[in-house]
């Protein structure tokens, strides 16, 4: 059979591997070649291991052949956002001042638990600089290589829908793993902050910081997250919890956040967000207009815990070497360093009655879920640095694309952005289901339903 990696989910990989539809070195060998028919236009990757990965191949087709118990993930390639550590290599962070930073010694948490359930590691993914932003240079976005893959796991997002890997491993502060996710047509999952572990992962926001993965369907997330949450034994189970023809949310109540989350976005991310709520009223679930009148207030607390930490994280070199530190990393990194320890703490006070007030809004409506849009806008190009609204007014790319993404990471709970639509310029939208702490797979299950019904998870870039 022909391999179309673009196409194939990691679920559809996983029967195909069982079923001897294909091998594990036939598929390892796709995702190369794809590596090297696309990368130099994507440049999502920053170091693939070839060899490493077909011989991991061959001992995966070796180990199916003689009955051996095979690992839920056996075979399955995956792209490394480069902020992870993968024993015996450099975690460079695209960071200047790590370029020569000595070789990883043990994997991360994240890295061994897919390697211990069978996933090819086949290399490290491109981020923005110390994962503090959502440009990802020099990666691009398939859909349109002028346009950015967005960030700060931008390469990990590119790789996925370039067809070189078939999922990816993202962390997410203020929208790192949702917005890729959103501008190139991808699932991506954060989960309750705290509830991955993220040891061995280079900080920006300990407080915030959190593991989730990027992958082509909310199913494949899903594999991917109890993966990461040592949670192996569920994983054959997920082919009955999210069947192919999706299902009903007959007796489930969604919020729809208007105010601050409708405020200000591209006329095509509100239409799109129109035709998503209609589609999960057919589906049955109860529709909730809600409001949360303190989201700009979770904006901002997310704001400032991250500037603050991330300036202790890098005190020291902006303190000795700031001529390595790029314009955006150090300009975060000073403004954190001079805001004063009294601020922070009163914000980490705010930050606990924000979750509480968000609780209540659940509470009070009986909700399953929220639904809001991930992002404002779509990718814009490159060389843009502002985005443009329909009214002639301009916001910084950096600031529009964490304003309706950050809340979250303040208080904490699941996020997964899937795709909902395309806007004039044929550029994926992103819609975001919000979810009660601890209730990431039930989270999933509307997501499923709603993406299922939608059909726009089909849709694959022209490479």
């Amino acid at each position: 059979m022909t391999l179309d990696l673009q196409v194939l989910t990691l679920h559809g990989a996983l029967k195909g591997l069982a079923a001897g539809e294909f091998s594990t070195a036939e598929l390892i060998r796709e995702a190369l070649l794809r590596v090297d028919a696309t990368d130099a236009r994507i440049e999502a990757w920053v170091e693939v291991q070839a060899r490493q990965a077909m011989e991991l191949a061959l001992a995966a087709d070796r180990r199916r052949s003689i009955g051996t118990p095979t690992a839920p993930l056996l075979g399955i390639p995956i792209g490394v956002k480069d902020i992870f550590d993968i024993a015996g290599m450099r975690t460079r962070c695209n960071m200047e001042s790590r370029l020569e930073c000595v070789e990883a010694v043990r994997d991360s948490d994240a890295v061994h638990a897919l390697r211990r359930d069978g996933a090819i590691l086949l290399g490290k993914t491109v981020t923005q600089e110390a994962a503090a932003g959502v440009v990802s240079d020099p990666a691009r976005n398939p859909w349109d290589t002028d346009r950015i893959p967005g960030g700060s796991s931008g390469g990990s997002a590119a790789a996925l829908a370039a067809g070189t890997c078939l999922g990816a491993l993202g962390s997410d502060t203020a929208g790192s793993i949702r917005i890729p996710a959103s501008v190139t047509g991808l699932a991506g999952l954060k989960p309750t902050w705290g509830r991955l572990s993220a040891k061995g992962v280079f900080p920006l926001a300990p407080t915030m910081d959190t593991v989730g993965p990027l992958a082509k369907t909310v199913h494949d997330a899903a594999i991917l997250y109890l993966s990461l949450a040592g949670r192996q034994k569920e994983i054959p189970t997920l082919a009955d919890r999210f069947p192919e023809a999706g299902g009903s949310l007959a007796g489930k109540r969604i919020g729809v956040l208007r105010s601050f989350f409708l405020d200000h976005v591209q006329p095509d991310v509100a239409t799109a967000l129109q035709d998503a709520v209609a589609q999960l009223g057919e589906l049955g679930a109860e529709i909730v207009e809600c409001d949360w009148a303190e989201a700009e207030a979770a904006q901002s607390v997310a704001l400032i815990t991250s500037r603050v930490e991330s300036a202790a994280v890098h005190r020291k070199d902006l303190r000795h070497t700031p001529e390595l530190m790029g314009e955006a990393l150090r300009s975060r990194v000073e403004v954190g360093a001079v805001l004063t320890a009294d601020t922070y703490l009163r914000t980490r006070q705010v930050r606990l009655a924000l979750r509480d007030s968000i609780a209540n809004v659940y509470r009070a409506h009986r909700l399953d879920a929220i639904v809001a849009p991930t992002l404002p806008a779509t990718a814009p190009r490159a060389d843009e640095d502002v985005i443009t609204y329909r009214d002639g007014s301009t916001e910084p790319v950096g600031t529009a694309f964490t304003r309706l993404t950050s809340p979250w990471n303040t208080t904490g709970q699941p996020v997964i952005s899937v795709s909902c639509g395309f806007d004039q310029n044929q550029l994926p939208i992103g819609l975001s289901f919000v979810g009660r702490p601890d209730q990431e797979l039930e989270l999933c299950d509307l997501a499923h339903a709603y993406e299922r019904e939608a059909g726009w998870y089909k849709q694959t870039p022209d490479l």
